[in-house]
C-alpha cells in the first residue's frame, strides 16, 4: 500500500504539472529575472499547487481517517492559499507570517499537535514546557516552512533537499512502526518527485511559496508527529534531518547581524549562492547540496541508534564540520573565520 501511494501521487504530479504551469502563466504567476535571481527568462511558478493537488488526491485515496486528519489537511491548504496568493500577487512579509502562524494553529490547537515535554539526559526529570508548548510548537513549525523557502533558490534545490528530508523521515518512522507518518512522507515524496521532473535544471516551472510553504509545513508537522514527546535525542533528530535548511537560514541571520542588515533583508549569499560564486555549476551546486542533504539524513538514522554519550559526540562533531565548512565558503561573510584563525593559529610554529 506504501510503494502504491508512492506511484500514484508520482504519477498524478507527472499528470497535473503541465497544466498547473499553464493556470500559472494565465493567473499571472510568473517570476521575473533580477539581480538576485539566476534564470535569464520569465518563468512559470505556483507549480507547487501541482504538489499538494497530488499529495491531497492520493491522500484521499488511501487514507482511512479521512475527518481525523482533517487538520492537517486544512492547515495544508491554508498554507497552499497564502502561497498562491503570494506567487500571484507577491504578499508583503506580514500576511505572509500571519497566514503560516494560522497554519500552525489549526494543527496545534484543533490537531492537538504539541510538543508538552522532553526528558533530559544524564537526568530522571523530564522538562515540562507547559504553557510554553503551544508556542514552542508554533515557531518550530513556522521556523521550517521559512527555512525551506529561504533555500529554494535553484532549480530543482528545495524539492530535492525537502525529498530527502522526508525519505529520512519516512525510514525512521517505518522502524518505528508508524505507519501513518510514513505513508504520508511517501506520498509527498512521490508527488515532489513527479513535480522535479520538470523542475530540475533546466527548470520548466518554479514551485514558488506555494510549494515551498507547503513542503515546509509537512516536513515539520510530520517530524513533530514523529519525534515528539520522547527525549532530548529525539528532538534533536529532525532539527539533524534538516540540517541543510536550518543552517542555511541560520547563517542567514548571523550574516544580517554581522553584516548590519536587518534580519529580514534579502540577499544573494545563501549557501547555493556561495557554492556557484565558488565556481561550481549550477547542476553541481544542486547536487552537492542534496548531498549535505543526505549525509544529514544518515546521520540523523545513526544518532537516532546512538547511545547517549554516541550521541553528544556525533553532534559535537557535525557542529565543527557544519562551522567549518561555513568558513570555507564565506557564508556569513569573507572574514569570519573565527574557528580558522584559531586552528591556522595553532599551527604556526
Amino acid at each position: 500500500m506504501l510503494i502504491g501511494a508512492l506511484l500514484v501521487a508520482f504519477l498524478l504530479s507527472i499528470f497535473l504539472t503541465p497544466f498547473v504551469g499553464k493556470l500559472a502563466f494565465k493567473l499571472g504567476a510568473t517570476d521575473k529575472p533580477n539581480e538576485r535571481k539566476v534564470h535569464s527568462k520569465i518563468m512559470p511558478r505556483m507549480g507547487g499547487l501541482a504538489i499538494f493537488l497530488s499529495f491531497f488526491i492520493t491522500f484521499l485515496l488511501f487514507t482511512n481517517d479521512f475527518w481525523g486528519q482533517l487538520p492537517l489537511l486544512v492547515g495544508a491548504l491554508v498554507i497552499i492559499l497564502i502561497g498562491m496568493a503570494d506567487d500571484i500577487y507577491e504578499l508583503r512579509a506580514a500576511p505572509k507570517f500571519l497566514g503560516q502562524v494560522l497554519a500552525a494553529l489549526i494543527i496545534v490547537l484543533w490537531g492537538g499537535l504539541e510538543v508538552e515535554f522532553i526528558n533530559l539526559p544524564f537526568f530522571t526529570d523530564t522538562l515540562e514546557f507547559g504553557v510554553l508548548s503551544i508556542p514552542i510548537t508554533i515557531l518550530w513549525i513556522v521556523g521550517i516552512i521559512n527555512a525551506i523557502n529561504l533555500i529554494d533558490g535553484l532549480d530543482g534545490l528545495a524539492g530535492g533537499v525537502s525529498t530527502i528530508a522526508l525519505v529520512t523521515i519516512a525510514t525512521m518512522a517505518l522502524i518505528k512502526h508508524d505507519l501513518f507518518v510514513a505513508m504520508v512522507a511517501l506520498i509527498v515524496i512521490g508527488s515532489t518527485l513527479g513535480f522535479l521532473k520538470f523542475n530540475f535544471h533546466p527548470a520548466k516551472i518554479f514551485m514558488g511559496d506555494t510549494g515551498a510553504l507547503f513542503l515546509g509545513y509537512i516536513i515539520a508537522v510530520l517530524s513533530l508527529l514523529g519525534f515528539k514527546n520522547v527525549t532530548m535525542i529525539s528532538l534533536i533528530v529532525p532539527i539533524i534531518i534538516l540540517g541543510v535548511p536550518i543552517s542555511d537560514t541560520f547563517f542567514a541571520i548571523i550574516r544580517r547581524v554581522v553584516n548590519k542588515q536587518p534580519i529580514s533583508a534579502a540577499d544573494k549569499s545563501h549557501l547555493h549562492h556561495c557554492l556557484i560564486n565558488l565556481g561550481f555549476t549550477h547542476k553541481q551546486t544542486v547536487l552537492l547540496i542534496y548531498a549535505l542533504a543526505a549525509c544529514f539524513g544518515l546521520a540523523a538514522i545513526i544518532f537516532s541508534f546512538a547511545t547517549m554519550w554516541g550521541a553528544l559526540i556525533l553532534v559535537t562533531g557535525l557542529l565543527l564540520i557544519i562551522e567549518i565548512f561555513v568558513e570555507k565558503i564565506g557564508l556569513v561573510n569573507s572574514n569570519y573565520q573565527p574557528l580558522l584563525k584559531m586552528l591556522n593559529f595553532k599551527n604556526k610554529p
